[in-house]
């Protein structure tokens, strides 16, 4: 690809405005006057990964108790009065993070400011909504593992590959550490990880940066800042063999799950992994889709993913078998073509679609505020650095063949791997 390309993402066409105020919030600003619209979105330096035994699930409890009222907006407000300027929201939580986001036109700005900085100085955690948000939480878990598929055999999985680290145990909680979080819980879990020394604000769009920098500090600067936030210490031990298991759930079809520990998201071999799971499992003409469904017609889908965390990524292919398949015949068909982009690479023209596909999905990304938003505030919790969202493309194009093999061999190796199953009584 020409070089001229990749200086389509040279950080210095995107003019971002950095500020920190006195109690360690971080602003990112990028004015885009094009269009009459803003993107709002506040980085929480939290996940699961941040919890304790016991009290799992509390990072994701506490993203439904922030739409839940605060001192000056109540219980459902936030939503309300959002929605009465023409805005949306929503939020998300991950192993490593929490994410809220806004999508607003640029006169709804400081209404936007005063209901984030309200919700993180002084959220409210009314005993009966805990309770009842508790419920909640539990009735979504139901919903998306205990009765979901892929659920049930993705926490299954985290549970062999991970012994010791907090990664072992699903972002949503146990349900017995659902039903066993009180109210304080909560709160000392929202006074140490919900402070603005724990935050990136990253506004895009259409907004005079002076007026805006001048409101967001206007309404933040007096949250005090947090206590320091506990390291996360554990460390998990490199596998020694393959692990495995199968788990029972009444589907009528069988399937499988692979599990591979992959690297953190800041090593410099991350791009290389994300350019194998793309030529892997991007669309019909991928390698597995193109070996497994199309060609010997072992499976019904696949579905390959590579989990980026910050303490060490999670590479993952799955698998949907027709009524009576066979799992050994298709966890077989999966080692073989792992094998071969070991031992041999990628095929010049596999690297090169995926090389085009990951390029592609960043610069689409990058075509809206809240792809540029998100970008930005990844990039400077995780990586350090909101400059590397920038940098990346130039590493995909840099990829060799040697580069996949080196990494492939480490990363496919058997004594790395875990295995889930899901067999039919019938079968």
């Amino acid at each position: 690809m020409p070089a001229s390309l990749a200086r389509t993402l040279d950080s210095t066409r995107f003019p971002v405005i950095e500020r920190r105020l006195d109690n360690g919030l971080q602003i990112l600003l990028l004015p885009r006057r094009s269009v009459p619209a803003v993107n709002y979105t506040t980085f929480f330096r939290v996940g699961s990964r941040n919890e304790e035994p016991g009290r799992t699930g509390l990072a994701h409890f506490l993203e439904h108790m922030m739409f839940n009222g605060a001192e000056k907006y109540g219980p459902k407000e936030f939503d309300r009065t959002l929605e009465s300027v023409g805005g949306t929201s929503n939020a998300y939580t991950s192993h490593d993070l929490t994410v809220y986001f806004e999508d607003f036109p640029s006169e709804a700005l400081e209404t936007v400011i005063d209901l984030e900085s309200d919700r993180m100085r002084a959220l409210a955690l009314a005993e009966d909504l805990f309770e009842s948000e508790r419920e909640v939480v539990k009735e979504e878990r139901r919903y998306r593992v205990d009765n979901d598929l892929f659920g049930t055999m993705e926490e299954a999985l985290a549970s062999l590959m991970f012994s010791t680290h907090p990664y072992r145990w699903p972002v949503i909680g146990w349900m017995e550490d659902l039903d066993a979080s009180t109210r304080q819980d909560a709160l000392r879990f929202y006074r140490t990880f919900y402070a603005p020394n724990n935050a990136v604000l990253v506004v895009v769009g259409d907004v005079d940066p002076e007026r805006a920098l001048g409101a967001i500090e206007a309404a933040y600067r007096d949250i005090p800042p947090g206590p320091p936030v506990p390291a996360v210490e554990a460390v998990e031990p490199e596998p020694t063999a393959e692990r495995r298991t199968r788990v029972d759930f009444p589907s009528h079809a069988p399937a499988l799950l692979l599990g591979y520990r992959a690297l953190p998201a800041t090593h410099p071999d991350t791009p290389v992994v994300e350019i194998i799971e793309t030529a892997l499992g991007a669309g019909d003409s991928s390698i597995l889709m193109e070996r497994l469904v199309y060609e010997t017609e072992l499976a019904s889908d696949v579905h390959v993913s590579h989990d980026l965390r910050i303490d060490g990524s999670v590479f993952m292919v799955f698998a949907d078998l027709p009524p009576g398949g066979d799992v050994s015949r298709v966890e077989g068909a999966i080692y073989e073509e792992l094998s071969r982009i070991a031992d041999e690479g990628l095929p010049a023209e596999a690297l090169s679609r995926a090389r085009s596909i990951v390029r592609a999905s960043l610069l689409q990304s990058l075509a809206a505020n809240g792809g540029i938003a998100h970008a930005l505030g990844e990039h400077q919790v995780v990586f350090g650095d909101w400059r590397e969202a920038f940098r990346v493309i130039d590493r995909y194009q840099a990829i060799t063949p040697e580069d996949v093999r080196r990494v492939a061999r480490e990363l496919f190796r058997e004594a790395n791997r875990s295995v889930v199953t899901v067999v039919p009584e019938a079968a």
